[in-house]
């Protein structure tokens, strides 16, 4: 789905589909963040965009080699205004990435900044790319 304006096309942000969602509490859509993957030799970086979400509002879980990640919005706007024109829907974010047994899941880091989430996934020195040294006889 795309947004058609006389000079580009934006992307609409994608929402989960009912099969995909779990049982809920809060009555907010649920989007699929979007996400860069970056691997070095001795990890694998994540970039998962959530715009309008703070550290206070993102859960990592990490299960049976899923790691799930759930962001929440808390809808604010200015005291004494309410929205007249909205171009981006307000609602929650969750995605679920499968790792490899190569990650160290005891040294996982996350940082959320500006709602950006990077998160370092390092790799167990056994699957770590190395270089080896050939010598003469």
């Amino acid at each position: 789905m795309t947004t058609k304006n006389s000079t580009l096309e934006v992307p609409e942000k994608e929402e989960l589909a009912a099969v995909d969602r779990t049982e809920r509490t809060r009555e907010t859509p649920v989007y699929v963040p979007r996400a860069d993957i970056y691997e070095k030799d001795e990890n694998v970086i994540l970039i998962v965009d959530m715009p309008g979400v703070d550290d206070k509002n993102i859960d990592i879980n990490l299960e049976k080699n899923v790691l799930t990640i759930s962001g929440y919005v808390d809808p604010s706007s200015p005291e004494g205004f309410s929205p007249a024109y909205m171009e981006y829907g307000l609602g929650d974010y969750q995605r679920s990435f499968s790792l490899s047994n190569e990650i160290d899941r005891e040294r996982i880091e996350a940082v959320v900044k500006n709602g950006v989430l990077r998160l370092t996934l390092p790799k167990l020195a056994a699957a770590r790319n190395r270089k080896i040294e050939v010598k003469s006889a």
